[in-house]
């Protein structure tokens, strides 16, 4: 995504640092600023009006960036992601565009998953995630997949969705010309 000018290494190095600089907030803070969204956004979109034609980078940000919200949207109510991964995937849909959004979120999905097995095992809470898991599929509703409100077990234990989204995203645009 990035071309191996000065120009496209600047730009890379920018998107790197504000998605490395969300992950590290998001491990040590269990949330992601929305300043920290915002500059990603308000860059994704300059990135995209400075490497495309106008209409063809409006498109590409708008459309990347409703792809990444869309596709997140649905875990925030239910409790197994924040607000701020949503939104922060969303940013980073507005640097990839749609195509490249949908890698990023398959990779992302992959590693959150590496990451909350980790997270379970860690915990030892794999016997219970599997009778939630359970109940889902019996009862056909995920609401049940959420933890109880309040529950500050499960808040201390929640992963950082964060890296895995910054993961997801950073292997795309570094590696997907090769990778899919």
């Amino acid at each position: 995504m990035f071309p191996p000018t000065a120009t496209g290494l600047v730009w890379g190095a920018v998107f790197t640092l504000l998605l490395l600089s969300a992950a590290v907030v998001d491990i040590r803070q269990r949330r992601i600023p929305n300043s920290g969204v915002l500059a990603l956004l308000v860059s994704g979109l300059a990135y995209s009006l400075a490497t495309r034609p106008l209409v063809g980078a409006l498109s590409a940000s708008l459309l990347g960036c409703l792809l990444g919200f869309g596709l997140f949207i649905a875990f925030w109510p239910m409790g197994l992601i924040g607000a701020g991964d949503v939104k922060l995937f969303a940013a980073i849909g507005a640097w990839l565009g749609p195509a490249a959004t949908w890698q990023a979120a398959l990779i992302a999905a992959m590693v959150g998953g590496v990451m909350a097995l980790y997270s379970l095992a860690r915990t030892r809470q794999v016997a219970v995630a599997m009778r939630r898991i359970a109940l889902a599929v019996s009862s056909r509703s995920a609401a049940v997949l959420a933890p109880p409100p309040g529950d500050a077990a499960a808040r201390s234990g929640h992963v950082p969705y964060g890296v895995a989204m910054a993961s997801g995203a950073l292997v795309v645009a570094w590696l997907s010309p090769g990778l899919f």
